[in-house]
Parts: C-alpha cells; sequence; structure tokens
C-alpha cells in the first residue's frame, strides 16, 4: 500500500511545480548581471574598425547597450522605437552587432536608421556571451559606476521605455 502511495506522491509534487510554473511570465528571464558591474571588453567600432570601444568610456554616464542583428527579425520591430528614444537624447545608445556580418550591419543601418551613439561588432558574440545574451534583441542599462541596473529581454517597446526604462533613468541621473 506505502509503495503506491509513492508515485502518487511524486504526481502531486509535480503537478504543484507545473501550477507555479504556469503562473510566471516565460519572457522575464532574471539576470545574475544586475547590480553587477558590466563585463569588461574592448571592441571595435562597426563604422570605423581601427577604432576601439570600451565600457570603461561611459563611466559617469547612464547608458544603455542594445544588442542587435541585421538577421534578427525582433529588432525591426523595435528598431523605430530606439530611432525615436535616440532623437531625445535621454541618454547614450551603444549598439552591439551581435554575431553579424559588418557590412550586413552597415546596410541595415543605412536601411532603417541609427539611434546608437556608437555601434560596436561582437562577430563571434563573445560579448553577447558575457552579458548572458539569450538572443538578440535584449538591452541593458548600465549606471554611472558601470552597474548593470536593468535588463530588457525581447523588444523595447513604447510601454516598456515610459513605464520601466525611463523612469530608471531618472532615478540613476540624479
Amino acid at each position: 500500500m506505502k509503495k503506491a502511495l509513492i508515485p502518487l506522491g511524486i504526481f502531486i509534487v509535480l503537478l504543484i511545480f507545473l501550477g507555479v510554473g504556469l503562473t510566471r511570465d516565460p519572457r522575464v528571464i532574471p539576470s545574475p548581471l544586475i547590480g553587477k558591474p558590466a563585463p569588461l571588453f574592448t571592441a571595435p567600432r562597426l563604422q570605423a574598425a581601427d577604432q576601439q570601444f570600451a565600457p570603461k568610456d561611459m563611466l559617469g554616464k547612464v547608458w544603455l547597450l542594445n544588442t542587435w542583428a541585421s538577421w534578427c527579425v525582433a529588432c525591426q520591430q523595435e528598431h523605430p522605437i530606439l530611432v525615436k528614444f535616440a532623437k531625445t537624447k535621454t541618454i547614450p545608445i551603444i549598439g552591439l552587432d551581435y554575431k553579424d556580418k559588418e557590412a550586413d550591419g552597415l546596410k541595415w543601418l543605412a536601411r532603417y536608421g541609427n539611434p546608437y551613439d556608437v555601434t560596436i561588432s561582437d562577430k563571434d558574440g563573445r560579448i553577447g556571451i558575457d552579458f548572458g545574451v539569450y538572443g538578440v534583441p535584449e538591452s541593458f542599462l548600465i549606471d554611472k559606476e558601470g552597474i548593470i541596473r536593468y535588463k530588457q529581454i525581447g523588444p523595447i517597446t513604447d510601454e516598456a521605455l515610459r513605464d520601466e526604462i525611463i523612469p530608471l533613468i531618472r532615478e540613476l541621473q540624479k
């Protein structure tokens, strides 16, 4: 009799885990990097490969690192919102062209507009891996001390800008 209760108990525990899992938003993936220094790197600029960019160049500024690629469909949805936001000059936006060919990235920016103050190339994806990028687009809000304060998984939307990103930017700029 007791042996028959063991599979029933395991089944009930699995149902509880499934029930809890179904109540969570699958787009929300907590980042272990929130509250920690942004990974250090040096990368070539997309428009001028002889020039380098590093996060230390942004110390003292609140900035947004946006990962994107010319082959990314979701990046096309996000891009007009970034272009509009960039016109406000609220903060510098750094583009990380992730696992992309330089020529394709340059054509894409020429076609859709360039919201980035600086665009850097991450051909092999190492920088993205260091930031824990699951897939493009993903964005990271980094404070004046170089600490990651927010991660947006998926396209930035008008709602995410209005409700989460811009209020956090204002707080971090104080």
